[in-house]
């Protein structure tokens, strides 16, 4: 394989949001412990990505995700680091992602993260509303998310990608519009923003069900997704995902291999990887992983299912499915299935052939998971 990307989970957080289903435990000693965990498991998985014994797999992006990897110290950061150029030919041009939540960026954090190639932020900051904030259980006020991005400026940084919600309990369309016009004043290069999904169990589900808050109608949803197009394509920002947006030359590169297909390698509870053909995932559990026992789940999809695959992540995105791809990797049965099925979104105005390409239009977006469907094989 040519290059790869590198995904490093790191499950702790200081406090668990309301509306979290991802895998992720309290944050106690267990730093040292599980660095050391992770190093073993990269020295047992790096052959995951090159069928030559004596390759080293070339990495095009890093991605430290949680959880909250900056709970992880600057120092703790580096001895990943230094395992990884042991392991892989990291690239010059690599981009290097490490999420964030605004209150761990202080300036002693800053200054300490500055000697690493981390060079690009993800940070979490979900509302610039503090009501909302405080709802959800996120452990920053609006203005410690602001002082972060700001510093994170200063020190630096030219490439920071910041996250919101939609949906969230209490939330207007004023008040989205408040934390869209903040994220714009504050100029980053990336924003993602998301519409509250909920797992049955966590916090907010249960709270929702004791009938402390109301969801918001699909009405107050999509108007707010449509402010979200509207006001950040105004701004200058390309709407290349579903769900993201980037000033140009800004798109996330490592999520956009997911979506794309391509070679990744997860390290770390949880954690999910792909070889290009099959796929395999850790077992969620710490207590094994910190005895270096990597549990871990396979899976190796038949075309039905590499087909689903294909159309759910590359119809998320803007440049659609590519059809002579689609051709090679599955045949002219599903080929033609695929035509035949999207036609009806075709004459609706919802989709449309460009260059090669079948492509749901940004503004029929919020029907994406309806035309997606629509295409895959049950």
């Amino acid at each position: 394989m040519d290059t790869s990307g590198l995904y490093i989970h790191i499950p702790f957080c200081r406090r668990k949001c309301a509306y979290c289903d991802f895998y992720s435990r309290a944050f106690g000693d267990h730093g040292d412990e599980y660095v050391t965990a992770l190093l073993a498991e990269m020295d047992e998985s790096r052959r995951f990505l090159t069928s030559k014994p004596e390759g080293r797999p070339r990495l095009t992006t890093v991605y430290f995700g949680g959880g909250t990897p900056s709970l992880l110290s600057a120092a703790q950061l580096a001895r990943i680091f230094e395992h990884i150029t042991q392991s892989f030919t990291l690239l010059p041009e690599a981009e290097i992602t490490l999420e964030a939540n605004p209150d761990d960026l202080k300036e002693d954090y800053l200054e300490a993260l500055g000697s690493l190639p981390v060079n690009r932020l993800s940070i979490g900051i979900q509302s610039f509303i503090d009501s909302e904030l405080a709802f959800i259980g996120r452990r920053h006020t609006a203005q410690q998310a602001i002082d972060a991005v700001r510093r994170c400026k200063e020190h630096g940084y030219d490439n920071i990608s910041i996250d919101l919600m939609m949906a969230l309990p209490g939330q207007t369309l004023e008040s989205f519009d408040q934390s869209l016009s903040q994220a714009l004043d504050l100029g980053v290069q990336h924003i993602s923003a998301y519409l509250l999904s909920l797992e049955p169990g966590v916090p907010l589900h249960r709270s929702l069900r004791q009938g402390r808050w109301q969801e918001a109608g699909e009405e107050l949803s999509t108007a707010m997704y449509r402010r979200l197009h509207e006001r950040l394509t105004a701004a200058g920002y390309e709407h290349y995902e579903v769900s993201n947006f980037a000033r140009p030359g800004f798109r996330s590169r490592h999520n956009s291999a997911y979506w794309q297909g391509r070679p990744y390698l997860g390290l770390g509870p949880s954690a999910h990887s792909f070889d290009g053909h099959g796929r395999r995932w850790n077992v969620p559990d710490l207590a094994a992983y910190l005895r270096h026992d990597f549990q871990r789940e396979y899976d190796n999809p038949n075309p039905e299912e590499r087909y689903n695959e294909l159309v759910m992540t590359r119809l998320r995105c803007l440049e659609g499915i590519c059809l002579e791809q689609l051709h090679q990797s599955f045949g002219q049965d599903l080929y033609d299935t695929c035509l035949a099925s999207a036609q009806k979104w075709i004459k609706a105005g919802n989709m449309h052939l460009e260059g090669g390409r079948l492509v749901i239009d940004p503004d029929s977006w919020l029907v994406s998971d309806e035309i997606i469907r629509d295409l895959m094989q049950v």
